[in-house]
């Protein structure tokens, strides 16, 4: 009997469907028009010092999973989209398309404007800028097109374009970009700070304490750390739970890893509690279920139900899996 892969996709949006969307913590960073105008300079070597020249357009339901990641705005004739992102996605032109679409639809409405007529109307002059921060290593600038998609691949230049420039903000890289822009700086520490504990050993949640408690310390975000400590923490844990969910699902091999183990007795080797064959990637994705599972507060017996069914072995198996697992994840 042929099994799927675990739908992660489609538990999130039966168990977490009434759950309210939260901001990245790069959001809240720049959620003052200040912050966000000192951004925006940074990125622009520009000196503007008015925040009430910059005019919000965010779309409020663009959302990934549980997460906003997006912010828009008009200054200067320019419509910016700013994305964060912790993974690197290289469909982000696209994504963008999609997005300034909406967004010239409504300013097109909002100004009363006739596109049909013979007066050549006048638009804001689109950037698109993605803060990246994951863990791979990219270079501190890559601009990533739209046409890179297009079938077939032609170098003659075509007639739909949208370019995205991804900034790597990992602490060590763009020094000049966050020398002048302190939010972004500290920002930036801060992660960095996260990923030092637990790279050290520490449990993600108690990562996020230490970071907290030393950035305080140290001045850095200090403002936004100690009047929302928990919201920060629960913020990034619902970020890390995103990549966990992505490699959970997306995990390079899968499919092949799936076929192979059937055919060599992985539903076997599992109960029994030997290996038997069971490729170490197909392990850890039941771990990963676990885990993500336990994250969207199920009860251990109805992670080993989905679980089960799923991958082709035993309920109880899986319930003795469940009980290796440290239960430090729950929200």
């Amino acid at each position: 009997m042929k099994r799927e892969k675990l739908n992660i996709a489609k538990i999130f949006k039966r168990f977490a469907v009434n759950r309210a969307h939260k901001d990245r913590l790069f959001q809240r960073v720049f959620a003052d028009k200040r912050d966000l105008l000192d951004l925006y300079n940074a990125v622009n070597h520009t000196d503007y010092a008015n925040p009430d020249e910059l005019e919000i357009t965010t779309l409020e339901d663009v959302i990934y999973m549980s997460m906003k990641n997006d912010m828009s705005f008009i200054i200067s004739s320019t419509l910016n989209l700013y994305e964060h992102q912790s993974t690197f996605n290289p469909n982000m032109p696209v994504r963008g398309l999609m997005y300034f679409a909406r967004l010239y639809e409504g300013y097109i409405k909002q100004h009363g404007f006739d596109i049909y007529g013979r007066q050549l109307i006048r638009l804001p002059r689109p950037q698109f800028i993605i803060f990246y921060n994951g863990r791979s290593e990219y270079p501190d600038k890559t601009v990533l097109k739209l046409s890179d998609a297009f079938i077939p691949e032609s170098a003659d230049e075509t007639v739909l374009e949208c370019r995205a420039t991804m900034l790597n903000i990992n602490y060590g890289h763009n020094s000049a970009l966050l020398n002048s822009c302190r939010r972004l700086h500290d920002y930036s520490y801060f992660i960095a700070k996260v990923n030092e504990y637990a790279d050290s050993g520490c449990a993600i949640k108690d990562a996020i304490g230490k970071a907290t408690d030393y950035c305080i310390k140290n001045d850095v975000l200090a403002d936004i750390l100690i009047k929302c400590k928990s919201e920060v923490t629960n913020m990034l844990l619902t970020e890390f739970d995103e990549k966990l969910y992505k490699k959970t699902v997306y995990n390079e091999g899968y499919e092949d890893g799936m076929n192979e183990g059937h055919k060599r007795g992985v539903s076997e080797g599992f109960e029994n509690g030997h290996k038997c064959g069971m490729l170490e990637t197909r392990e850890q994705d039941i771990k990963n279920s676990i885990m993500m599972l336990r994250r969207l507060n199920l009860s251990d017996e109805e992670i080993a139900s989905l679980i089960a069914e799923n991958y082709a072995v035993s309920k109880d198996a899986v319930i003795k899996e469940i009980c290796q697992i440290p239960d430090g994840n729950r929200q």
